[in-house]
């Protein structure tokens, strides 16, 4: 029996060099960089030949994942530097409630070439839960240190 594919979310390690703070990059065999659009909802995607590795560098988002014909509300943030992993079969998806563009890093792991299909939207379940994604978000906003 195959295990389930999962969703992973790994606090990032760094090292303070100086003033600045240094991450590790993540292995990939194709690095790129995201906008997601302010106030935007985008559409379920599943891939068939790439696992996406994301970082948030700017900016905060609603990572939607399906699951089990459920929705997860993974809540993202430049202010807490995670790493999430959403390997092949996964259906996701992304919200973006804030007013401003939302920039992130997805170190791409290919597993095969690339195909059409892995970049048509699928016709979703369910509608998404916003209140329920807004509060993810709200949660992880309450949770992050305060700057003063």
């Amino acid at each position: 029996m195959a295990l389930a594919k999962q969703v992973e979310i790994t606090q990032l390690e760094s090292i303070q060099g100086g003033m600045a703070q240094f991450y590790q990059p993540q292995t990939s065999d194709e690095t790129m960089l995201v906008q997601m659009p302010a106030n935007s909802i985008d559409d379920l995607f599943v891939h068939r030949h790439q696992t996406d590795q994301l970082l948030v560098v700017r900016g905060s988002f609603v990572l939607v994942i399906l699951e089990n014909r459920r929705y997860r509300y993974i809540p993202l943030s430049e202010q807490v530097p995670q790493l999430v992993k959403i390997p092949v079969g996964v259906a996701h998806s992304s919200i973006n409630f804030s007013n401003q563009p939302c920039i992130l890093v997805n170190a791409v792991l290919r597993h095969g070439p690339a195909i059409e299909r892995d970049y048509r939207p699928m016709k979703p379940p369910q509608p998404y839960d916003l209140d329920q994604a807004r509060a993810a978000l709200a949660e992880l906003e309450f949770a992050m240190p305060q700057v003063a």
